[in-house]
Order: structure tokens, then C-alpha cells, then sequence
């Protein structure tokens, strides 16, 4: 992927400080708009502030779908795309995009627990009314319709309460009716967008470069000055074109350069991660999702052998800090209540916490629930460059990630006067490309790829990162001293260091949080970052001071929304040597 280290990091764009087309921002949208232009052979370079996906992008509710609220608010064109995308994606990214059997619990016939499908079925002004069956069916029929071509999944299916007991035996008994339909489940968002990029690296040819803990601090004599958040180092950088595309912060963006908007008005979701083995039984290895008894649409959903709990929708500052509160800890507890009420749960049992900002359009009084999801782009010439024009992505979500990477990169080749080389649609992305779906297939690919270290741990490999598993047994081939790790034996030390030395690691957090899902699925702890810390430490340049501050860093990242956690400067320092 990119190089490791912040001087040969800001080297890739300090040896040349000009592309046709500068992205700043490197979550999905930005990742996605980089390949796209990368596959048509543009001159573009990307920067990120943070790591890449740590932002927005991080914060998702891992699902890919194609937005059946959305109806409600007339959105038919977003939700067409949706499911379009939806269906592409589980073509195209098999290693990480999965069907995901979704069941709605509805608890009246005429006014029910989903806000209705289409907006003209409202019943009068003010906070939706609750709906019922006969309004959740029609919507569904309609969802349904936009599958027609091409269709991925099963058609959703009505039961009443009986049937639904049955299937479901934990939900609450005043239950009447269940309906459940398909979408996509995104199990490991984070290693998605990295192949995205990986994909924009390759098809760039060393044309395309993108580089994270770098931002564009402001203007100077035309040229986006950026500065590396390591070093401090800055590298005046000229472009024809700047892509604005970093989600929630893009009016900060925008007036770093010169340029204040006022495009933006996101709002915080938040989510909890549960270690409840009862709980994950109950849901039947489906989805559960409903409207709360305040309208908010919330989910209940076994992810990783965890049951990830969300979302909020809440109002936010971008001034705040974006971290799940105790109140809305306590929200997702009476839901959990609310739906499966003779299940205990507590806040023993949480193992990660983590909270976003959507990058919704501003939007006046519209109620959170209600704000379009669809996106945008604005145009404006950059501060003293007339030549230079800055397009700002406003809106986008991760199931549309594709399309509107492919309308914004149509958007900067009709600026450069470029044409388009090659669609990507049904192009697979990283290691989906090959991907096995088949029993007989995964059979001959284990078989072929693994390496002398067996099947077993092949498919390990093999479900983490998709084909491109091949890669990583062939680095674990040649390190000399790889080995599992004693806190987390599933990993070994050749791999996490094959992961540090290709995949752009600065920080111990980016291998916990991003690199891996160890910090989703509860698996950190001073021991485990510890000794993880020492396997990367010889590709990173890390000295034995340098580990125990990456480690106190990582801990707190990890555990920031935690209030049991404690304070940095009170945890353990990681052993010098094991």
C-alpha cells in the first residue's frame, strides 16, 4: 500500500507538489473517488488528517443497505441507487459484504413500531405517527420492487405472532406480526475501504499517492499548503482541481482554504458493542429493526459473536467531542428491553463504545430522522486561484460509496477535459477479486494457498482479508520469527507485521482499531497491546519508550467513550521485552 514512517510519508508529496486532482478527506467517499480517478489514469493525490477510515467512515452500523425509511421521506431516486449498489456490492466485495436477514417486530395492525414507508401515508403534521403492519407491508412491497433487476436477496416475508414466537421465541409476547426482508451485512468496514484504496495505489502506477496524519492547513499563493501532523513539516501543494470530501468536517475544510460554507449539519450516532451470549441467541443470527417508542430507528444485530446495539440521531457540534454517552447507554438498554424484555443486560457486559457523525446536508428544523441522505457536490474556485476548483462533497453514505465516487469523479474529468477510461461497476474490489463463493471453490483456494501453514489457518486468513490472503501468507512465509501471539493466538507476529509494514500503520491505534476488528470485538487489553506493540515495533522504528507510549495511546483511543477505563497516565506501561 504506502510506505511506513512520517518523512517517507510526506516525501511522496514533497518529491512532486502538484497533481491534476488533490482529495482531502480519506474516508469511504474519498478512498472511493481516489480509485476511481486512479482507474482512469488522473494525476491524484489524497490526504487524511487521521487515519484512513477513522473518521465518520468508522462510525458505521456495518450494515450495506438500500434504505427502506428512506421511502418515507420520497427518496425513491436514493433508494433505487441504494439497492443497486447494495446488490452490486455483494457481487463485487463477497469477503466482507454478506446477506443479512433483517426482522422488523410490529406490535399493532394499524399503527405500528416502523415509521411508514412513504411520506404521504403520514397522518397529519409533527412527529411521524406510529405505524402498523398494513403500512410496513406496502412499504416493503415497494423495497422490494427496486430489486427486480438483478436481485441479490430473498423477497421479505409477513408472519403473525405465533410463527414469529417460534422463530424468534425471546421477543416480547405482545408481539402480533414479524416482517422480515434482506439486505447486506458489512462485517469489517474498515478492511473494505483499505482495499479501495489499495485497488487506487495499484491502478495509479506511483501516480496516485495518498498519505494519513496530513491535512490542508490553508491557502497560500494558490497552493493548498499541508502539513504532516507527525512532524510538523509543511509541503505547498498545486492542483487543478481539490476534492473536498471529508464528511462532517467539510465546512472546517472549506475555511481552512479560504472558503467558509455552511453546507453541513450532521448528526451523532452512537453504538455499543455487547459481550451477552443470551442476547446473541435470542436474535437468531438476525437483525432486529424497529422504531422506539420516540420514532428513532434503532438495530439489535450479532456481528463477530457480539451483538452491536445503535443508533442515536442526535443534533451535534463539530466543536464537541463525538464520543456514546451514559444517557445514550441507557437509551440502548431500555430498547433492549423494549424488544427483548426477559434478557438482562448491563454495562458489565459492554466491550467497545463507539460514536459518529453522519454527513448529512444542513437542515434546518427537519427532525434528524427526516434529513435526506442523498448527496451533492458544490463548486467554488479555490482563494487565489481562480484556476483551481474546489468541489465539496455534501452527503454520502457507505452502501453508495461507489456511485457517488463515480458522479463526483465524473465531475473533476469533465474539469480536466478528461474522458472516462473504464466504469467500476462490477469491478471486483482488493480481495474479492477471485473470492471463493462456493464450498468446492474455497476448497481449491485453501488448498492451492495454504502455504504449508493449514487449512485451518488458510480460511482464517482467507475470512479476514479475502484473497488478498495470498499476500499475507506469503509474507508470513519469509519472517523468519513468526509466531502466535500468546494474548490473541488467532494473530501471529508475521502477519501483524506484514499488516504495519504495507498498510500505511503510524500509530499502535491504527493496527487495534482499523487494521483489525481486536478493538470491536473487545479483544484489547494492556496485555494484548502490549505484546502486539513489540511484534510491529521492528518494522515501525519503535525504541522500547516509543512502544509504551503507542500502547498508553492506543488504550485510551480504544477505551476513550469508557468512564471504568482509567486515565492514561494510571494504566500499565508495556513490559520493556517479553
Amino acid at each position: 500500500m504506502t510506505t511506513t514512517g512520517s518523512e517517507r510519508r510526506m516525501d511522496a508529496l514533497a518529491r512532486r507538489p502538484y497533481a491534476d486532482v488533490l482529495i482531502v478527506g480519506g474516508g469511504i467517499n474519498g478512498l472511493a473517488t481516489f480509485r476511481e480517478l486512479a482507474l482512469q489514469g488522473v494525476d491524484v493525490a489524497l490526504v487524511e488528517r487521521g487515519d484512513f477510515v477513522s473518521g465518520a467512515s468508522a462510525a458505521s452500523s456495518h450494515m450495506i443497505h438500500g434504505g427502506i425509511r428512506y421511502l418515507e421521506n420520497g427518496e425513491f431516486r436514493l433508494v433505487n441507487e441504494a439497492v443497486t449498489e447494495r446488490n452490486g456490492l455483494l457481487r463485487i466485495a463477497p469477503h466482507y459484504v454478506s446477506p443479512l436477514q433483517t426482522t422488523i417486530p410490529i406490535f399493532t395492525t394499524l399503527s405500528g413500531v416502523l415509521s411508514a414507508p412513504l411520506r404521504f401515508l403520514r397522518h397529519g403534521g409533527g412527529r411521524p405517527s406510529e405505524r402498523g403492519a398494513a403500512l410496513i407491508k406496502i412499504g416493503l412491497v415497494i423495497y422490494d420492487s427496486f430489486s427486480r433487476a438483478g436481485g441479490q436477496v430473498p423477497r421479505h416475508e409477513f408472519h403473525g405472532r405465533k410463527r414469529a414466537l417460534e422463530q424468534l421465541p425471546r421477543l416480547n409476547p405482545r408481539v402480533k406480526y414479524t416482517a422480515t426482508y434482506w439486505d447486506a451485512s458489512l462485517h469489517d468496514p474498515e478492511r473494505l475501504a483499505l482495499d479501495v484504496l489499495r485497488d487506487g495505489l495499484a491502478a495509479g502506477r506511483g501516480r496516485a499517492r495518498a498519505v494519513n496524519y496530513t491535512t490542508a492547513s490553508r491557502v497560500e499563493n494558490g497552493r493548498v499548503v499541508l502539513r504532516d501532523l507527525e512532524t510538523g513539516e509543511e509541503t505547498p501543494f498545486a492542483a487543478s482541481v481539490v476534492v473536498n470530501a471529508s464528511g462532517p468536517w467539510t465546512d472546517l475544510t472549506n475555511a481552512a482554504l479560504d472558503h467558509p460554507t455552511a453546507y453541513m449539519g450532521g448528526t451523532k450516532g452512537s453504538h455499543i458493542v455487547l459481550d451477552n451470549p443470551e442476547l446473541l441467541e435470542a436474535t437468531g443470527g438476525r437483525e432486529l429493526f424497529f422504531e422506539h417508542s420516540d420514532g428513532r430507528i434503532v438495530l439489535i444485530y450479532p456481528l463477530k459473536g457480539r451483538v452491536l446495539v445503535g443508533t442515536t440521531d442526535l443534533e451535534h457540534d463539530m466543536a464537541d467531542p463525538i464520543v456514546c454517552t451514559e444517557e445514550e447507554v441507557d437509551y440502548f438498554f431500555e430498547l433492549i428491553g423494549h424488544v427483548l424484555p426477559g434478557i438482562e443486560v448491563d454495562r458489565s457486559q459492554i466491550v467497545y463504545r463507539f460514536a459518529g457523525v453522519r454527513p448529512l446536508p444542513g437542515h434546518g428544523d427537519v427532525a434528524p430522522g427526516f434529513v435526506s441522505r442523498d448527496y451533492r457536490v458544490e463548486s467554488a474556485p479555490l482563494a487565489g486561484s481562480p484556476d483551481t476548483t474546489v468541489l465539496s462533497l455534501v452527503g454520502g453514505k457507505w452502501t453508495t460509496f461507489r456511485a457517488s465516487a463515480e458522479h463526483l469523479a465524473d465531475r473533476v474529468l469533465g474539469l480536466l477535459s478528461q474522458p472516462r477510461l473504464r466504469s467500476t461497476r462490477g469491478l471486483p474490489i482488493g480481495g474479492g477479486r477471485g473470492y471463493p463463493t462456493t464450498e468446492r471453490t474455497r476448497r481449491q483456494w485453501l488448498a492451492t494457498h495454504e502455504g504449508g501453514y493449514g487449512l485451518e489457518r488458510a480460511a482464517t486468513l482467507l475470512d479476514r482479508y479475502g484473497t488478498v490472503a495470498a499476500d499475507v501468507i506469503e509474507a508470513i512465509a519469509i519472517d523468519d520469527d513468526d509466531q502466535p501471539l500468546a494474548t490473541l493466538p488467532s494473530y501471529s507476529t508475521g502477519e501483524l507485521r506484514h499488516l504495519a509494514r504495507t498498510e500505511a500503520v503510524v500509530h499502535l491505534d491504527d493496527m487495534l482499531l482499523r487494521r483489525t476488528s481486536l478493538a470491536f470485538t473487545g479483544a484489547v487489553s494492556s496485555e494484548s497491546a502490549a505484546e502486539i506493540a513489540e511484534a510491529i515495533a521492528p518494522v515501525l522504528g519503535w525504541s522500547i519508550d516509543k512502544r509504551q507510549v503507542e500502547v498508553q495511546r492506543a488504550l485510551a483511543r480504544v477505551h476513550a467513550a469508557d468512564p471504568a477505563w482509567p486515565a492514561p497516565d494510571s494504566m500499565p506501561a508495556s513490559p520493556a521485552s517479553r
